[in-house]
């Protein structure tokens, strides 16, 4: 059965929704499942805009061949090819043989590595500024590498100002039929989910987003819909979100807040992060998020680095080292180069404690502009009423540079 939406009066969604996934990419934790959005223009000449998971292959054929009603296709528009996108290239190519296939120099490249048999079909191979015309609608042409692979554009068109933004504004979660953003509570419903889609599918190339940004300007005041290959389509409030784009790929904290992230063996460092809590409330920051980097999916940790401003990292020793699920934090931070925060820490030991002047070195020598402020609570197994004052200095220290 056929499941479409209108974007606008001859454009439609035709993706699916995918509730059965439970990890993205294999490795993100994804309970809200996800959408895999392609999208057909229905002009003079017919034309899909990229194509969906080889797992949602069947909705997207029904899907098009319902709008299309025994007509061929005419083009196939590849913005992004990552086989989450262009997994059904070539089922498109054998149902639709005289398709011409719209992509650019480094995308056919990789539908030849996956194994795409391409021969037989023509391939226009557009770059940066290049215009194509479908009837009604023009569209042209954005290079977009490393918005998160290197091939991928976006694709504007310039008669109804849609943005079909590949990978760009994207989000997790299934639509379940709320094809819009305004549709929903965005704010309370889906921010969580964007912002962690970003931080650990692109946070790492936020100098590659800054770049598509600076071009987007210079047509904001055209650009009336962007269409993401997953997540909601905007056609209201668009500079919200590109808001958040803005401050996630320079960087920057969306809001004032501590980020407690704790790895604790037997309950006493976690104990000693609870007390910290408690102090920072006391002094008047209650923004204050705890998280147990032992049972808490790195992805979740990682969209809160980028959200708040300071992040307190607490640590047993292990080994003369640092806990290893700390350690494994630290490394996807540094991999998504995440960056300007401001970092206090707590070190727990028995007989070496060892984990504070690791984690400083790690912070100061492997990341980028981070700031480890002075005062630090170290522990020796347990916190034990002599370390008080050492809590309430490390508190302080905290709310004064919140307040900077």
């Amino acid at each position: 059965m056929y499941c479409v939406r209108n974007v606008t009066e001859d454009l439609y969604w035709v993706g699916a929704n995918d509730h059965r996934l439970t990890l993205f990419e294999n490795i993100h934790p994804i309970p809200r499942g996800v959408s895999y959005n392609a999208y057909l223009l229905l002009d003079e000449h017919s034309v899909l805009f990229d194509t969906v998971d080889w797992s949602a292959c069947r909705q997207l054929l029904e899907n098009m061949d319902y709008l299309l009603a025994g007509k061929p296709l005419d083009y196939l528009v590849i913005n992004h090819m990552e086989p989450d996108h262009g997994a059904s290239i070539e089922e498109i190519l054998l149902r639709h043989p005289k398709v011409k296939v719209i992509s650019t120099e480094k995308s056919f490249l990789l539908m030849r590595q996956f194994g795409f048999q391409l021969d037989g079909h023509e391939l226009i191979e557009v770059k940066e500024g290049d215009t194509w015309s479908f009837g009604r609608h023009t569209v042209t042409f954005v290079a977009a590498p490393m918005v998160h692979w290197p091939e991928a554009m976006v694709t504007f068109d310039t008669t109804d100002g849609v943005l079909f933004s590949a990978d760009a504004f994207g989000s997790f979660g299934a639509l379940d039929g709320k094809l819009f953003a305004d549709e929903v509570n965005f704010d309370r419903d889906w921010i969580d989910d964007a912002r962690r889609y970003f931080t650990n599918i692109v946070g790492k190339y936020g100098p590659h987003v800054q770049l598509l940004l600076k071009k987007a300007a210079g047509i904001l005041d055209q650009i009336r819909y962007i269409c993401p290959l997953h997540g909601p389509v905007w056609r209201q409030d668009l500079g919200y979100f590109i808001d958040k784009y803005d401050h996630w790929s320079r960087y920057e904290p969306e809001e004032k807040g501590v980020m407690i992230a704790y790895a604790s063996m037997y309950g006493n460092t976690e104990a000693a992060a609870q007390a910290l809590a408690t102090q920072l409330c006391a002094q008047g920051v209650t923004n204050v998020w705890m998280y147990d980097v032992s049972n808490t999916h790195v992805s979740y940790l990682i969209s809160e680095s980028f959200r708040l401003s300071h992040i307190v990292l607490a640590s047993v020793t292990y080994n003369l080292g640092i806990y290893p699920v700390m350690h494994n934090f630290l490394m996807d931070m540094k991999a998504l180069n995440l960056q300007n925060r401001t970092v206090a820490l707590i070190e727990n030991g028995s007989w070496a404690v060892k984990s504070g002047d690791l984690m400083q070195k790690f912070l100061e020598d492997e990341m980028k502009n981070m700031t480890v402020l002075n005062d630090r609570l170290s522990m020796a197994s347990a916190l034990h009423p002599d370390k008080a004052s050492e809590l309430q200095a490390l508190a302080s220290a905290i709310v004064k540079s919140m307040q900077n």
